[in-house]
């Protein structure tokens, strides 16, 4: 397909969002809904996550990581896009993002470029209301894992997201309250609560270009 042509970066930047329509597909069940009005008034951390795309051998990926185990993270141990709270100091979302992928991931923030914001979303148990940007590197990443964050890199296929299902797989998982909860399978790996919601609008925006 022509999606995954090198233009696809261009069509990525101009492509429509569905925001929480195509969040909602791979939502927990037991998420509440808030207007943004009632986010702020939670006073929520403020956070960015990153699609950081690259070409492998002509074909378009981007990292997932597993988070290390840590008891001061109620995300440990998850399937994670790289990223974390802004700072002070970060400009702004972007260069959080930015940052963050540098830290985690060991990519120079020089050869990472924004192409585009997604669609914010707003984490109850942690109280993060994250930004979603997609970016993406011309060099040929060479990863290397922070290991305070990260135990795990998972490199996964822009093309697979072309085929994720709009009634996904249920499961119960460890961290899910007991609760089954919409998973996306990949190599043996469950990918679930926000990544893959911010998953689910990635790839609605593609299968929409």
């Amino acid at each position: 397909m022509e999606v995954f042509g090198r233009d696809l970066l261009k069509k990525i930047q101009n492509a429509t969002l569905e925001g929480e329509n195509a969040h909602q597909v791979y939502s927990p069940p037991y998420r509440p809904l808030f207007s943004y009005e009632e986010i702020l008034a939670k006073n929520p951390k403020f956070a960015a996550v990153n699609i950081l795309l690259y070409l492998k051998n002509n074909e378009w990926y981007f990292p997932l990581m597993v988070r290390s185990t840590n008891d001061r993270d109620r995300h440990s141990g998850q399937i994670s896009l790289p990223g974390g709270k802004k700072e002070e100091y970060d400009i702004n979302f972007e260069e959080t993002a930015k940052r963050e992928t540098s830290e985690e991931m060991g990519i120079d923030i020089y050869y990472n470029r924004i192409i585009r914001e997604m669609s914010p979303i707003y984490i109850p148990p942690s109280n993060f209301y994250v930004k979603a940007f997609v970016s993406y590197t011309k060099k040929n990443p060479q990863f290397i894992l922070q290991e305070t964050e990260a135990v795990e890199l998972i490199e996964f296929p822009v093309s697979t997201l072309l085929n994720l299902s709009e009634q996904p797989e249920m499961m119960v998982l460890p961290s899910s309250r007991g609760v089954e909860v919409p998973v996306i399978n990949f190599n043996n790996y469950s990918i679930w609560g926000a990544t893959s919601m911010i998953l689910s609008e990635f790839s609605h925006l593609l299968k929409n270009l």
